[in-house]
This record gives C-alpha cells, sequence and structure tokens, in this order.
C-alpha cells in the first residue's frame, strides 16, 4: 500500500477534527434554533458577537497568523526554536495589549457603534440590549487574543493536533452555554434533572466566554511540549519581527477590508425591517462554512507551512505542483458539494425551526452554497501569496472584493428587498471575483503559470449530475422526507465522486 504523504495525513487530520468542530457547531446552531427561532432577540445575539469577532480576526486572529507562519517558520530552520519563542513571545504581548486596548474602548463606545455602524436598521430599544450582550462578549477578545496566535506557533512547529481540538472545544463551552446557562426550565431524564441557569440569551455569551477559556487551556500542553519560554518584552526592533510587519501590515488591512465586509452583511441585514433575517444570513454562512472548513481550510492550512518551506528556498516547481494539486481537488469536490447540500436540506432544516424560519433559512443557506467554490479556492490563493510574502496582493484584491461585495449588496437591498436575507447572501459572491483575481496575478508573477486542466467541467457535471440525484431520490422515494433527503445526498454524493474520481486519488498524493 502506498504510504500517504505528510501533506496529506496532516490534512485527512485537520479534516477529521474539522469535521468533529463542524458537527459540534451544527448541533449548537440547531440547539440555539430551536430555543430561540429565527427571532430579534436571536439576531442581538448575532450582531453583538460581530466586533468581537472582528477584533480577533483582525488583531489576533488569521491576520497574524498567515504573516507570522512564514517569518516564524524561517525563524525557526536558521536559528532555532529558542529564538523564534522570542520573536512569537514579543508579537504575543503587543497583540494582547493592542486586542485589550481595543477591546475596552468598543465596551466604552457600544452603542454608537451598534447604532450608527453595526446595525443602524434596529429599533432603539434592540440596539441597546445589542450593545449590552456585546460588552460582555468582548471578555473573550483577550483570552483569543493569545490563543489564535498560540495555534500559529504550534503550526509553525509542524504540530497540528491541539490547534485542530482547540475549535471543538470552543464549540463545547457555546453548547454548555446553550444546554445549561440559557435555558429557563431544567431537563428532565427521568428521575435525573439537569439544573439550569436561566440566564436566557446572555447564556450564550458567557457560553462563548467559556469556550474561548478551553481554546487556550487545550494548547498549554503544546507550549510544554516544544519548550515555550516567554519573553516579556514589548519591544519588535529585531530584523526577523521588522521582516513579518513588511508583511503584516498589509494583512491587517486586508482582514479589516474582510471584517469591514462583514460589518456591511450585517448593517445591510437591520436595514431589511425583517425579524431573524441576520440570524438566517449567519446560520446560511455556517452551514456553508462546514464544507469549506472540511475542504478548503483544512488542505489550506496543512498547504502553509510546506508553501513557505518552498518558497523559502525558492522551490518554485514544487510550489506551483503542490498549488495545482490543492485547486483540482478542491474545484472538483466542492462545485459537487455545493449542489448536492443546496438539493437535500430543505427536510433537515425542518427538524430543527418553523415552517416560516426553514423556509428563509433554506433559500439563504442555498444561496451561500453558490458561493462555497469561491471561498475554498481564495483559502489557498491567499496562502500561497502569503508563503511568498506578497502580502499587498491580498490587500489589493480584498478592497476590489469589497467594492464588488457592497455593489451586489446596496442593490440588491434597493432592488429586491423583499426577498429578505437571501439577497445579502448572494453578494458573497464577490469573493469567488477576488479568487480569480488572486490567481491572475499570481500567474503572472511565476515563471510558469498554474494549470487545472478543465477541472471546473469536470466539478459542474459531477454538481449537476450530483444535486439532480439528490433532488430527484428526495422526492421520489416514499418514506419520511428526512430520511429520503438524507439517501439522495448519500446516492448523489457516491455518483459525484465516481465523476471526478481521479482529482480525488489526487487528495491522497498532495
Amino acid at each position: 500500500m502506498k504510504k500517504l504523504s505528510f501533506l496529506t495525513r496532516t490534512t485527512l487530520l485537520l479534516g477529521s477534527f474539522f469535521a468533529l468542530d463542524k458537527l459540534l457547531a451544527f448541533a449548537r446552531a440547531a440547539i440555539i434554533l430551536r430555543q430561540f427561532q429565527l427571532s430579534a432577540t436571536l439576531d442581538s445575539f448575532y450582531f453583538a458577537d460581530l466586533l468581537p469577532s472582528w477584533e480577533v480576526a483582525v488583531f489576533s486572529g488569521s491576520a497574524l497568523a498567515m504573516a507570522m507562519i512564514p517569518v516564524l517558520s524561517q525563524t525557526l530552520t536558521l536559528k532555532g526554536r529558542q529564538a523564534m519563542w522570542d520573536s512569537f513571545s514579543r508579537i504575543a504581548n503587543l497583540a494582547f495589549v493592542v486586542t485589550g486596548i481595543a477591546a475596552i474602548l468598543a465596551a466604552v463606545f457600544a452603542e454608537p457603534i451598534i447604532r450608527f455602524w453595526i446595525a443602524p436598521g434596529l429599533s432603539p430599544e434592540q440596539q441597546q440590549f445589542t450593545a449590552r450582550l456585546m460588552r460582555v462578549d468582548l471578555i473573550a477578545t483577550f483570552i483569543f487574543s493569545i490563543s489564535g496566535l498560540v495555534i500559529a506557533a504550534l503550526q509553525t512547529n509542524q504540530h497540528f493536533l491541539l490547534p485542530a481540538i482547540a475549535p471543538i472545544l470552543y464549540n463545547v463551552g457555546q453548547i454548555f452555554g446553550a444546554v445549561i446557562l440559557a435555558p429557563s426550565h431544567p431537563y428532565s431524564f427521568g428521575p435525573l434533572v439537569v439544573p439550569v441557569f436561566g440566564l436566557g440569551v446572555y447564556g450564550l455569551v458567557y457560553g462563548i466566554i467559556l469556550g474561548a477559556a478551553m481554546h487556550l487551556a487545550i494548547q498549554i500542553p503544546g507550549l510544554i511540549r516544544y519548550k515555550f519560554t516567554w519573553t516579556p518584552s514589548l519591544d519588535i526592533r529585531q530584523p526577523d519581527l521588522i521582516e513579518m510587519f513588511k508583511v503584516l501590515w498589509p494583512r491587517l488591512l486586508t482582514a479589516l477590508g474582510v471584517q469591514l465586509m462583514f460589518t456591511a452583511r450585517a448593517n445591510l441585514a437591520s436595514r431589511l425591517g425583517q425579524a431573524g433575517a441576520f440570524s438566517a444570513i449567519s446560520n446560511g454562512w455556517m452551514i456553508m462554512q462546514v464544507p469549506e472548513t472540511l475542504l478548503g481550510t483544512a488542505i489550506a492550512t496543512a498547504m502553509l507551512p510546506t508553501l513557505s518551506e518552498f518558497a523559502a528556498r525558492a522551490d518554485w516547481d514544487s510550489f506551483r505542483q503542490t498549488i495545482e494539486k490543492g485547486l483540482r481537488v478542491l474545484i472538483a469536490l466542492t462545485l459537487p458539494a455545493g449542489a448536492i447540500i443546496a438539493a437535500g436540506i430543505h427536510p433537515l432544516l425542518r427538524l430543527i425551526i418553523n415552517q416560516a424560519g426553514t423556509d428563509l433559512l433554506t433559500a439563504t443557506a442555498r444561496v451561500y452554497m453558490l458561493t462555497l467554490c469561491g471561498y475554498a479556492v481564495q483559502e489557498i490563493a491567499a496562502r500561497a501569496l502569503y508563503a511568498r510574502k506578497e502580502a499587498l496582493i491580498p490587500l489589493a484584491t480584498v478592497a476590489f472584493r469589497l467594492v464588488v461585495y457592497l455593489a451586489i449588496g446596496i442593490s440588491g437591498l434597493i432592488l429586491f428587498k423583499s426577498f429578505g436575507a437571501p439577497v445579502i447572501a448572494f453578494a458573497e459572491i464577490s469573493l469567488t471575483a477576488e479568487a480569480i483575481a488572486m490567481f491572475i496575478i499570481l500567474n503572472r508573477r511565476m515563471d510558469k503559470p498554474v494549470r487545472i486542466d478543465g477541472v471546473i467541467f469536470k466539478g459542474l457535471a459531477a454538481a449537476l449530475v450530483g444535486g439532480a440525484v439528490t433532488y430527484a431520490l428526495a422526492v421520489v422515494l416514499p418514506g419520511s422526507a428526512v430520511i429520503t433527503a438524507i439517501l439522495g445526498m448519500f446516492a448523489g454524493t457516491i455518483i459525484a465522486l465516481v465523476i471526478v474520481r481521479k482529482e480525488l486519488r489526487l487528495l491522497l498524493n498532495l
């Protein structure tokens, strides 16, 4: 039996843990939807979580991680692990201070931030309620300011297990908040009575804080294993760190651009005048993120350290071939995945929420499935450019994406407001345009262009056949709609994988 490559083994490891993470995320969303439905209260929870997530992403999350890994990998290779931990400490210290200051300012100005920026379309009472939720939620940002960077440090050491477990525990904390902290009535299982705290939607926020603490705690053994030593300094005047910040500042602006799109999404949704619209958008996006994370994030995350090493050695043939394999796998799998999920998802959602909510969430999720392939491809494109330390290109393309997003979103709000949440979801197609722009620019900067050899047509064929089979079986087969939908999705998946079997085999040899 052929031995799997390190990159394939890492991808499968990440994919397995991401699958568990997304299963828990789906369970968490189902529990929350059952308790709160698509309601104004649940909208407030999602609006309140927007800015804390924004701060984590920009100041201490993926923004720093993508810039850190190539530089820390170089430091680890050339100077050793102790020098790498010294550089990491200085970055982490600065990130904690900046994130903390940003969180305090956000708490002080929570109400005007909600009123004038995030959700101007809400009523004054709902804006005040949302601001109170946000102030509590900001506590989690202090924890994530360190935890998000620890993930980058461990991945630099080619350790992926604990960083893959961390998001799972984050979801566990949130499920605890939804099941134990939020409900007002205890659960009874025969003689066993499970106590609850009756905190309502605040219980969901406290669950986020608990999940953030668990997200950090699980990574501490990794720090011990790789002999982490802390340097208590904010001095970043070192050649390695100066080099990193040359990559970092455009990455921070790029992350800011992405978060501005999330803010624009909330702003536009608040103007729809549709209770539950932002909840539908948030959950529809989460449903799309399940296959995107299992495929796009898992493969791209595993590829970044390898691409960084190829770039550091100027081995551009291996660099290009790795990208080509990843792209072919992602395109061949995400196109049919989006079609099959869109065809079979309605009965599954009907188990969770009422009929009106099911229709809205199904329509929104189906629109998001149109963006699945673009999201996954963009993951590889961005990491390829950061591995080459060409951070200005993603900055330029995210500005292009923001313009396209706003043009589609505002036009949809003006012309098709009656369609509600799906109109805003459709604006995410702008990310596909960004991914295409990234690869056009990347190809112009490489000796040989990245080639995908017609895999788009094969992926579309698998999507059409797989989606059609899923829908037909769900409609034709007798019995429970849920069972027939699951059988249809299973059959559609098998047929789609047969069509793209050549690309599927590439997954075993990335």
